[in-house]
């Protein structure tokens, strides 16, 4: 690690593109460092762990409808970071900045239920999902139009 201290910011501005390589362990097919930097401007909000070197060393994002609704998609700490409680901290702050949403969602694979418990979420049903693997490193295909 090039410097212990972590801080968090809700913005991307003023990290380069290359501050975001390095995430998506394990993903045959992952976004880019480019893309993973459009997608956190774009999202409703986000929480980014930055080290004292001006890498991003975790994220956390939010979609939302901006009034009743909102989703978590993306949590990720880079490996050599984990177990310093970022991810708890990055969860901790994008629940914070959705307070006052009716529900707040998520969906996880099932050795990550204890993680997410512990920062105050529970399990209810089923999350059901369609994933289009070759889409994995970003959309392939035209967005749908804008009304």
């Amino acid at each position: 690690m090039a410097n212990d201290t972590v801080t968090f910011t809700t913005s991307a501005d003023g990290l380069s593109d290359d501050a975001f390589a390095g995430f998506f362990e394990g993903w045959p097919n992952p976004p880019s460092a480019r893309q993973l930097r459009a997608i956190l401007q774009r999202s409703y909000a986000r929480v980014i762990a930055v080290d004292g070197s001006s890498r991003a060393v975790g994220f956390v994002n939010a979609i939302s409808d901006g009034e009743l609704c909102a989703f978590i998609p993306l949590l990720e700490v880079l490996p050599e970071y984990r177990h310093r409680a970022i991810g708890s901290e990055l969860v901790t702050r994008i629940v914070a900045l959705l307070d006052g949403m009716y529900a707040i969602d998520l969906s996880c694979d099932a050795e990550l239920v204890a993680f997410y418990e512990n920062v105050g979420f529970r399990q209810s049903g089923a999350a059901m999902m369609i994933r289009n693997y070759t889409n994995q490193s970003g959309l392939s295909r035209k967005q749908p139009a804008k009304k």
